[in-house]
């Protein structure tokens, strides 16, 4: 494993250590490190135009006294005495704090759950191999994208002597290929660079980029027989961690899923989907340091089996928590497959949309799960069983009730990783791992 990640667990231990014996009695603390040494290689035109190394720390204290609990963190310096210095006065800073708060009702006090440690070791490139492994196989295309490398680290402690860490070594190539104004779009990601599986990635993009110069189809809106990629089911699938999958939403009445949570709807029995930490994507704990099954069941054969529980609802509706985040959506959400080949999906298609990636989406009306978006980059029109051409981007508005359910024809049998690429802070954990789907009258309204 990196050097980067020793030191970092050295360093999280030894300020641990010092905070907790600045307690006082009747005072509790959870600590969460988020760290990251990544790499970060820029591409435009198929060459290096960024070049650079960021590494980070972040620790966040939890502080609890008195049925009160205050939240603070700071970016560290890597100086231990300088950090420790600054996260004592943070812990002050806390302590003053909560003394000004009012008691809260629904607290989950701190408690012990457990020890963990896991470490995930990949075969990354140095940003002189990366640099020469995609300009070297993409070299003829016009290549922009984003090469991002590196170990990353999650850890919790807190004063009931409760011990996690997770740290993991991936990558991610988020690309797109133009010719002119057109573009395709491709990532290729995982914990080990494989030159094969990298070609086979951008071969399929070239393929989806070369379509694109059939002549374009004017579709018009309506509904449609409408194939979507992985990539663009993920993203359809993603919506359901926006309250859709929450126990507190559902609770106070305003879930997209409250008729599946009442009982009152089911989905097709064809879908179904669970949080599988067994992926690798992401720590099991969240920041509480509560530890969640490796799987969890939330979705089975159209039937609502779990909702995403978090310690702090379970205590407030009375329910059962199952270690969710304090946002109870989805960290590693699977879409299990089904029984379509991938080579056969033109063919059951006949006529209609071959959707690639969606973008914009948002809740339409979140009372029926009714959700609006567009489409994006390499979308095409079918006929025939054979690709006609590309389409002007087209807004579409559909229920999940009826796009997981009636409408839901298969899945493919071959499901895909889709890594969280985020970065605007630090890089993201987490992901999915989703099959395509192909779904009956579509609704396209504009």
């Amino acid at each position: 494993m990196n050097k980067f990640v020793g030191q970092a667990k050295q360093e999280f231990q030894s300020l641990c250590d010092a905070l907790f014996q600045s307690l006082k009695s009747e005072e509790d603390l959870t600590v969460n490190l988020g760290a990251e040494n990544s790499l970060f290689v820029r591409f435009n035109g198929n060459r290096v135009r960024q070049n650079t190394n960021v590494e980070q720390l972040n620790l966040s204290l939890k502080f609890q006294s008195a049925g009160r609990t205050v939240e603070k963190s700071r970016t560290l310096s890597g100086n231990l005495e300088t950090d420790r210095n600054s996260l004592v006065q943070l812990l002050e800073a806390c302590r003053a704090e909560a003394k000004t708060l009012p008691e809260d009702p629904n607290q989950v006090p701190m408690q012990n759950n457990g020890q963990s440690n896991e470490e995930f070791q990949g075969d990354l490139l140095g940003a002189e191999a990366a640099a020469e492994a995609v300009v070297r196989t993409a070299e003829g295309s016009d290549l922009a994208g984003l090469y991002a490398s590196g170990p990353v680290i999650a850890a919790n402690r807190n004063s009931k002597n409760q011990s996690h860490w997770f740290a993991t070594e991936s990558f991610f190539l988020d690309y797109s290929l133009y010719n002119g104004p057109k573009a395709a779009k491709g990532v290729y990601a995982g914990a080990r660079w494989n030159p094969g599986d990298w070609k086979a990635n951008l071969e399929r993009t070239k393929q989806q980029l070369q379509l694109l110069g059939k002549p374009a189809q004017n579709v018009k809106p309506g509904k449609y027989k409408t194939y979507l990629a992985p990539k663009a089911f993920a993203d359809l699938i993603g919506m359901m961690s926006w309250g859709a999958l929450s126990g507190a939403t559902w609770k106070q009445g305003r879930s997209p899923f409250k008729k599946l949570a009442d009982g009152e709807a089911k989905l097709s029995p064809l879908f179904s989907v669970r949080e599988n930490f067994g992926l690798g994507l992401t720590p099991r704990f969240n920041s509480l340091g509560e530890v969640a099954p490796s799987t969890i069941s939330l979705i089975d054969r159209g039937e609502l089996r779990e909702l995403l529980v978090s310690s702090r609802t379970a205590k407030e509706f009375g329910l059962k928590a199952n270690a969710a985040g304090e946002g109870e959506g989805a960290r590693s959400l699977e879409v299990l497959p089904g029984t379509l080949d991938e080579k056969d999906v033109l063919k059951e298609l006949g006529t209609g949309l071959y959707l690639s990636n969606l973008h914009y989406l948002n809740w339409s009306d979140p009372v029926t799960a009714r959700i609006t978006g567009m489409t994006r980059y390499a979308c095409f029109w079918v006929e025939g069983g054979e690709i006609a051409g590309p389409i002007k981007d087209l807004r579409w508005d559909e229920s999940l009730y009826d796009a997981l359910g009636s409408k839901l024809m298969a899945l493919t049998s071959q499901a895909e990783i889709d890594p969280a690429v985020g970065t605007y802070f630090a890089r993201d954990l987490g992901g999915g791992k989703v099959p395509g789907a192909l779904i009956d009258q579509f609704t396209f309204t504009l």
